[in-house]
């Protein structure tokens, strides 16, 4: 049975000479001094993802920014409980200055000080995602001066975010090539509309990520992946989706599976970890090469397990027939990194998405790091993006 847990990744650091060099810092107070940056919070993707990239790149560059139109083009504009808290964060992390910090605000401004360290806290009191809020600190914790502890509080598995196992198991080890180690603690799962859940992360701060090539798929080694049910919600659920994932991944008969074995964890989530009702299902893909991709689906009401199981397997049949070294959900998050590491990093992957364009946009803005995005020579199902990075240095180690 799949309970709490906590996992250590390991990846090696690689330092080199590059350097940027932050904002000014005002004698007084440190925060960073200068015209603001403005950024439009309502181009191309124009959700959460301008505001966690941005207020990220802030901090860890010392520019002050303004971002106008927040989430303009959305049923429901401006900041949410989940947006504004991450915003929060950061300027914890930093000791910044935020205007405009309230819910609902179209437009806010954030002058960042000095990165600070320490254990820091973040609750949504929603069931907004713990994951989104892990995404806007971690690259500002990398270049902390020494260990950051993230304690987050909130949806663990929220529709529009990563579940928290795929956050875990996909994304971590995906950006972790970057060169840096974590650790990880899912104390209690919490899902809509409650929330509830909470999440350590444990972070090692280092001198200068490392780039990355990621050119060659390989080919599917082991399928793993967890399938649960909690709450009232019983057990039968989580076997459906597993029923439901196999019997689809066989029938579609892909010749890059043929013959991987497929173990998915199938069970009734403790309750001391998970006291409300939901249900999930997250999927895994291992490359001969080292790669990681995967696919996911959360049941919702008068949605059959059945269903909820077909589409996790879908996503995956996609992230493994695309081509790519990373599934679509990954693309965009590589993005930062590949801007702020030392050197030329190249990542092959299936079909830009907007998040990805927006992603390339909002770094270039703010780091002038240089992406080219091409078709991939040696796969015509693919894309390859390549970035010169700025080769920030962590100016307190």
């Amino acid at each position: 049975m799949k309970t709490c847990k906590s996992v250590m990744k390991k990846a090696a650091v690689l330092q080199s000479d590059q350097i940027i060099v932050g904002g000014k810092k005002s004698p007084t107070t440190g925060v960073a001094m200068g015209e603001l940056v403005d950024i439009d919070g309502s181009v191309m993707e124009g959700g959460g993802q301008i505001l966690r990239m941005s207020v990220g790149l802030s901090a860890l560059l010392g520019k002050p920014i303004r971002i106008h139109n927040i989430r303009a083009g959305r049923a429901s504009p401006g900041l949410k409980a989940q947006h504004l808290m991450g915003l929060t964060l950061v300027r914890d992390l930093t000791g910044g200055k935020l205007d405009g910090g309230e819910f609902g605000s179209v437009e806010i401004s954030f002058r960042p000080d000095h990165l600070l360290s320490g254990q820091f806290s973040a609750d949504t009191k929603t069931a907004g995602a713990v994951c989104l809020l892990a995404q806007v600190a971690i690259p500002c914790a990398l270049f902390a001066p020494s260990k950051i502890c993230l304690n987050l509080r909130g949806g663990t598995n929220a529709m529009m975010a990563p579940q928290i196992d795929e956050y875990t198991e996909i994304f971590l080890p995906n950006i972790s090539k970057f060169g840096f180690e974590f650790e990880f603690e899912v104390v209690r799962k919490g899902f809509f509309p409650k929330g509830g859940g909470e999440v350590n992360f444990f972070l090692s701060p280092v001198k200068q990520l490392k780039s990355i090539t990621m050119t060659d798929p390989g080919v599917v080694e082991s399928i793993i992946g967890w399938s649960f049910a909690a709450g009232t919600l019983p057990v039968r659920v989580a076997e459906q989706m597993t029923s439901a994932v196999k019997k689809h991944l066989a029938e579609a008969n892909i010749p890059a599976l043929r013959g991987v074995p497929v173990n998915i964890e199938t069970y009734k989530e403790d309750p001391g970890c998970a006291p409300n009702s939901g249900s999930g299902i997250v999927l895994v893909a291992k490359t001969s090469t080292g790669c990681i991709v995967g696919g996911s689906a959360l049941g919702a009401p008068r949605v059959s397990a059945e269903v909820t199981g077909i589409k996790a397997a879908e996503e995956l049949l996609e992230a493994v027939e695309c081509g790519g070294c990373v599934d679509k959900y990954i693309q965009d998050q590589m993005i930062i990194f590949m801007a702020l590491a030392a050197g030329s990093s190249t990542l092959v992957t299936g079909p830009i998405t907007l998040h990805t364009e927006t992603a390339i946009h909002i770094a270039e803005k703010l780091t002038n790091a240089k992406f080219k995005i091409e078709n991939c020579p040696e796969n015509n199902r693919a894309w390859m993006i390549s970035c010169d990075g700025v080769g920030l240095v962590n100016q307190y180690l």
